[in-house]
């Protein structure tokens, strides 16, 4: 392990993090722009990947906004094909592949079980043996995220917890990392049960923070609410569903008809709007044909 790699997990896995984070929170949501200024010099100093061309606006007000920043209309393509599940997000490929029965791998050697991730038992064994991909979003890349495929979204199940950094170092020495965690489980309905697929939002140190659009409170370290949240909200493919307030990672699961696409490999980047995951068009067919109703809340960007 290098030293800037040694470093960077003693300071984001070896501090306060809860502390830390609320701090970065409130540091990150003032607005001022002389302020935002400065920080965002600290962060491109640590992040020389931080790209901010494509996004809608080129000044903003605090680190919050630039964080949870809007792109322009059509800088990501959605593959509109019926059969094709899209990246739900812009982010670095992680671990991915067969579900062997109910274990996956969040790193090489690292197992863990879906009941440590989605406490809903008929939820997890949906996906027994089916395809999982980890999804993760550096923290200079796009955080808003988006429907995979056309959905709807009957209830969210967010489980409170740790904040630890989900960087690969973090994953090589964490064991069950994500299980420990703040999450948000979403179960999209795409109306075939043979084809079903399940997002799980977990946030991360420094704002860990999951802003769904169709919910009106925030889903953070400061939530109260219940664990699980009814709601009634439809989706069309690409369409945004919330944002991350710093990276963080989605990992995304699938039924076992469903194939990887090419290209798809792991520490490969991957946009928003990308071929993800593919089922036979004649086997998806019926699952596509019921088209989500109109939505029952006003989208945010």
């Amino acid at each position: 392990m290098s030293q800037n790699a040694q470093l960077n997990f003693l300071l984001t896995n070896r501090i306060p993090r809860r502390l830390a984070t609320q701090f970065m929170g409130w540091l990150s949501g003032i607005e001022n722009p002389h302020l935002t200024r400065v920080m965002l010099r600290i962060w491109q100093a640590f992040a020389d990947d931080l790209d901010l061309t494509e996004a809608q606006q080129q000044k903003f007000n605090s680190l919050q906004a630039c964080f949870t920043r809007s792109l322009r209309p059509g800088a990501r393509p959605v593959d509109s094909r019926a059969n094709i599940v899209i990246s739900p997000c812009d982010a670095i490929i992680g671990e991915h592949g067969d579900i062997d029965g109910t274990t996956v791998f969040q790193a090489k050697g690292f197992p863990y079980d879906l009941q440590d991730l989605i406490p809903d038992r008929a939820l997890r064994e949906r996906y027994r043996d089916g395809k999982y991909i980890t999804l993760r979003l550096k923290s200079s890349m796009y955080h808003r995220f988006h429907a995979p495929l056309d959905c709807r979204i009957n209830e969210v199940t967010y489980i409170a917890g740790d904040t630890w950094n989900v960087n690969p170092i973090a994953l090589q020495r964490i064991e069950k990392l994500y299980c420990k965690n703040e999450r948000a489980v979403m179960a999209l309905d795409t109306g075939d049960p043979q084809h079903s697929v399940c997002l799980v939002a977990v946030a991360a140190i420094l704002v860990a923070s999951i802003r769904l659009h169709w919910l009106e409170t925030v889903l953070d370290m400061h939530y109260r609410g219940p664990r699980k949240i009814s709601c009634d909200a439809a989706f069309t493919k690409g369409e945004e569903l919330g944002y991350f307030q710093h990276g963080s990672t989605i990992i995304l699961f699938a039924t076992a008809d469903y194939q990887f696409c090419e290209g798809v490999q792991r520490g490969e980047r991957i946009l928003m709007g990308s071929a993800l995951l593919s089922a036979s068009p004649t086997t998806t067919a019926a699952g596509h044909q019921r088209q989500p109703s109109q939505h029952l809340y006003e989208v945010k960007t």
